[in-house]
């Protein structure tokens, strides 16, 4: 099974909601399907973080958030939103 799905990058790390609601699930079911799909969503938070470079700084920490909780960059792929030129 194919599994999609994202996190928008508002601070400068995920909270606990991101992290019960969300990643917590990502890391334990990563083995479990077969094409894992997690992104971060960096266009959808244009709407809320207006500068550009705090918004990459937010991004890149959502990264480390994720790899920092167990996310196997073997398992899984974790791409940018905006890396998806369609």
């Amino acid at each position: 099974m194919r599994v999609l799905s994202g996190t928008k990058p508002t601070a400068d790390s995920l909270h606990l909601g991101n992290y019960f609601g969300a990643l917590r699930q990502f890391v334990d079911r990563q083995e479990q399907h077969s094409e894992a799909l997690y992104f971060i969503a960096d266009y959808h938070s244009m709407t809320t973080v207006r500068d550009a470079e705090q918004r990459r700084r937010y991004t890149l920490n959502v990264a480390l958030d994720y790899l920092a909780a167990g996310l196997n960059p073997e398992s899984a792929i974790l791409f940018r939103q905006s890396d998806i030129p369609e």
